[in-house]
């Protein structure tokens, strides 16, 4: 019997959780360390996957089948393609810089009652949601990818809700409200869209009579699965809707400024760099290789959706002035490009969408966790509150910059290399929605420069005047990022190598080609000819 790699893989962070919950309540430096621990064992293990996976080989690899509900087909079944891969290794790399970041986030303050343990119950749940988020990638039963896709929201809720951002402008009890309300519409968002999803997982049952994504999809292209087209639409809008909501797409967005605007920042990383990835994925392992005919019905229409998100979520963030929403914001501005790549239907576009998940996580996390550590100093999330602050912390003011710079795409960071797909697979299909998108780029460069501007150029403010530079731990969560930004944007080949073949395989479900250039230069005569 083969080790079971993808098992364990999850496996690990899990039983991390349930240990750095267990240890004593007087030992919270201890339960820093072994959450760590656990969270560097199960980046061991994705390098691994990494290794042992063959891009040219079979396209779901290192298999795991069992039996489970054998009465109503479901089986506990993953394996991994090339997007699942890239997307393990985001989420294993992101996990211990997360909890590097946060390490004082869920320390207790004077007023915390001696009966709670909240830093060992803060990162016992940031490796559960990790342990969540891999099996989600891994599954290949679409039973078994639904239990964790919605299990995942519980620990995130009491991320957000029971471990808020401490620098809140109003009193503890507003700050507090804030918090349970951003928590509640977070998990009520995604709860609906989760319950709307069970009722398509359960009309797809009756539909293919198991829920093997494999078997599934085998029995489309054989011909042997005939699904009524109304059926299929039906089924693809209820699996696509849950999908949107996690993603998140316009007009199902609004949760995300919340969320994100009331939890740590290591918080607010892991929702939009690890969890919401989630659902961009789904997208393209579920909604196109379960529903290929309806994902093309629904194109135009989703398409619209994106390009609303990408111009939509700019514009807004120019206007905030709050840093974290602002980057929330960002997000929702970065996932229309993802979504708007995944239905472009075209290789460059697909590819561009998977390396735009794993380059967003990068770049957000970096921008997102410096901003965090300059807001802890100061106190405030507030743009106007801050001012001069490279004179007096030139560091994170340097890495900030770089962090911002990699959002708007600068060429040579790595989101650049996806964004350039993504419009250049989408430019080869929908010209004009190709051009419409090209908007978000100049705004992302404007809300980009205008916050470094308002917070790190100027005059010094009073407030700033003292604040210190990134300290050593810091320096050590930043610099890694900063640096796979910088070497995936020079050389992204060692993912594209990884994911194409999985890109090659989700077009040949959805039966399309990359449209042919309308115009061919003659190479021997220099002669452009239609």
């Amino acid at each position: 019997m083969d080790f079971p790699l993808l098992t364990v893989t999850a496996a690990v962070p899990a039983v991390g959780a349930i240990l750095t919950a267990a240890v004593p309540a007087a030992r919270r430096t201890a339960a820093k360390w072994l959450a760590l621990f656990f969270s560097l064992a199960t980046l061991a293990l994705a390098v691994l996957i990494a290794v042992r996976f063959e891009p040219g080989g079979d396209r779901y690899q290192l298999t795991e089948s069992r039996a489970w509900i054998a009465d109503f087909g479901v089986r506990y079944e993953l394996g991994v393609d090339g997007i699942g891969v890239v997307l393990i290794g985001l989420t294993a790399l992101l996990i211990p810089f997360v909890i590097a970041a946060g390490w004082h986030d869920a320390d207790p303050l004077e007023t915390t009652s001696k009966r709670w343990r909240p830093t060992q119950g803060f990162f016992a749940l940031i490796l559960m949601v990790e342990a969540m988020v891999i099996i989600s990638f891994e599954a290949t039963d679409v039973f078994l990818f639904y239990i964790f896709f919605e299990a995942m929201l519980i620990p995130m809720y009491f991320l957000i809700g029971g471990f808020g951002d401490r620098a809140h402008s109003g009193s503890d009890e507003n700050a507090a409200a804030q918090r349970s309300y951003a928590a509640v519409k977070f998990l009520l968002y995604n709860l609906v869209g989760g319950l709307i999803m069970l009722a398509a997982v359960i009309g797809l049952y009756v539909v293919a009579g198991n829920f093997s994504l494999q078997e599934i999809t085998a029995a489309r292209a054989a011909g042997t699965l005939d699904m009524a087209t109304n059926t299929e639409r039906l089924l693809f809008l209820g699996f696509f809707f849950a999908f949107a909501v996690k993603a998140p797409l316009w007009p199902l967005h609004t949760w995300l400024p919340n969320a994100m605007g009331e939890s740590t920042a290591p918080v607010a990383v892991l929702i939009t760099a690890v969890v919401d990835k989630v659902g961009t994925f789904a997208m393209l392992r579920f909604c196109l290789g379960l529903f290929p005919d309806a994902s093309k019905w629904a194109t135009p229409v989703i398409l619209v959706l994106a390009l609303i998100s990408i111009v939509y979520g700019a514009l807004v963030a120019v206007g905030q002035r709050d840093i974290k929403r602002l980057v929330a914001y960002a997000s929702i501005s970065h996932f229309g490009f993802i979504i708007l790549g995944i239905f472009a239907m075209t290789s460059q576009g697909q590819s561009g969408a998977t390396l735009y998940m794993v380059n967003h996580g990068l770049s957000t996390a970096a921008l997102m966790l410096v901003a965090g550590f300059l807001i802890s100093r100061r106190g405030s999330r507030l743009i106007a509150d801050y001012g001069g602050v490279q004179k007096v912390a030139p560091v994170l003011a340097g890495t900030f910059l770089i962090g911002g710079l990699a959002t708007l795409s600068l060429p040579g960071l790595a989101p650049f290399v996806s964004e350039f797909l993504v419009l250049v697979g989408t430019f080869a299909r929908y010209p004009v929605v190709g051009i419409i998108a090209t908007v978000g780029i100049v705004l992302a460069a404007l809300y980009t420069l205008v916050l470094y501007q308002r917070t790190m150029t100027g005059p010094v403010k009073e407030e700033v005047r003292t604040m210190p530079d990134l300290r050593v731990r810091e320096v050590l969560v930043v610099a890694p990022l900063i640096a796979l930004l910088i070497g995936l944007g020079v050389y992204p080949k060692v993912l594209t190598d990884i994911v194409n073949p999985a890109v090659e395989h989700t077009m040949s479900d959805v039966k399309q080609t990359d449209p042919k250039p309308e115009v061919v230069v003659d190479a021997k005569n220099g002669e452009a000819a239609k």
